[in-house]
């Protein structure tokens, strides 16, 4: 057997497992807790010498770099991990539960030799001095037993907080604040699916910054990223509701629009390509002003029974036909036949 951890170690183990968990940009599933499990409880070196390199390089494990060290330090060694590991949490809540009911039995079974003690008229002084003892000892146990019960609930609190920040914080774009590529995948999947089920329109936007290759290269990165920020701030300011506008890679943006077909898609496009091409941006270091940076897009309407990415597609095209014929400007895709 691979562990051998009290309840009290594996609740530990657990409780410095989570967070670390939590700043990943992994699923909190079964193997992520296997090798944040085994990183802690310090029993496989090759591991936590291979998780603390990648740290050491600012790295954040994604799913790929999960499974890889799961299968390089882990599922060869022991094929029962993950279903040991995965009822870890379990075990601490049940042992848990199992002091309750325990105390709940203690003060039953009290409850009984109390009535016993009534019933048979007791009535000497050491008697009493016994009830009176059993009944403190009893209510110490209640009183610790809450203790507990508060502070795991705290820390359960806590770590479920972590875990929701983690969870969105690994679906935003670190320079502009908008969603990521996952975030916007994840997204796009789940308003396709509430089209389909409720016969709804959903409109997508493209977007890319013109000759942004020209604009790093003649201002430097650190005006390209601002120039990225400002095009982000510009989407953020022209999406409502349920909107979602991303940084799907590099210099290209994204907005998903429910509820809209492509006329009011081609609206706030032609808004945000206006809105860019009149933004002047401040130069880092001598504070020149430069105008003229202006982006692309195409958009296109969902068409019930194509693929996320057929739809993506489209969108693309429609962007590519934009920069094809003189960028600055929105092109409308042709529904899907």
């Amino acid at each position: 057997m691979r562990y051998h951890d009290s309840v009290e170690k594996s609740g530990e183990n657990l409780r410095l497992a989570l967070p670390l968990m939590a700043r990943q940009a992994a699923a909190l599933d079964p193997i992520s807790y296997a090798i944040w499990y085994e990183y802690v409880a310090g029993i496989n070196p090759q591991l936590r010498t291979s998780i603390d390199e990648l740290l050491r390089n600012g790295e954040v494990l994604d799913e790929e770099a999960t499974v890889q060290l799961y299968h390089a330090h882990i599922a060869e060694l022991d094929g029962e991990t993950v279903q040991k590991i995965s009822q870890g949490f379990q075990r601490v809540m049940t042992d848990i539960s199992d002091s309750a009911a325990k105390v709940a039995g203690e003060a039953g079974g009290f409850g009984d030799e109390l009535a016993a003690w009534f019933d048979g008229n007791g009535t000497g002084k050491l008697g009493l001095d016994a009830i009176l003892s059993r009944s403190s000892e009893v209510r110490h146990t209640v009183e610790e037993l809450q203790g507990r019960l508060d502070q795991s609930r705290q820390e359960i609190e806590t770590l479920r907080q972590q875990v929701a920040r983690a969870r969105e914080d690994a679906l935003v774009d670190g320079l502009t604040r908008l969603t990521n590529r996952k975030g916007f995948d994840s997204a796009l999947l789940a308003f396709l699916e509430e089209a389909a089920a409720e016969s709804r329109q959903v409109s997508l936007l493209m977007a890319d910054i013109d000759h942004f290759k020209h604009v790093n290269d003649t201002y430097g990165h650190l005006f390209g990223d601002k120039v990225i920020q400002a095009v982000a701030a510009i989407l953020r300011q022209n999406v409502k509701g349920k909107d979602t506008a991303a940084r799907y890679g590099g210099e290209e943006f994204v907005v998903i629009l429910p509820d809209t077909m492509i006329e009011g898609a081609r609206h706030v496009a032609e808004t945000v390509r206006k809105a860019v091409e009149a933004c002047r941006i401040k130069r880092i270091g001598n504070g020149e002003i430069v105008a003229g940076i202006t982006i692309s897009l195409g958009a296109a309407t969902y068409s019930a029974g194509e693929s996320a990415q057929e739809f993506v597609m489209r969108a693309d095209q429609a962007l590519y036909e934009s920069k094809q014929t003189g960028r600055n400007r929105v092109t409308l895709s042709k529904t899907k036949e």
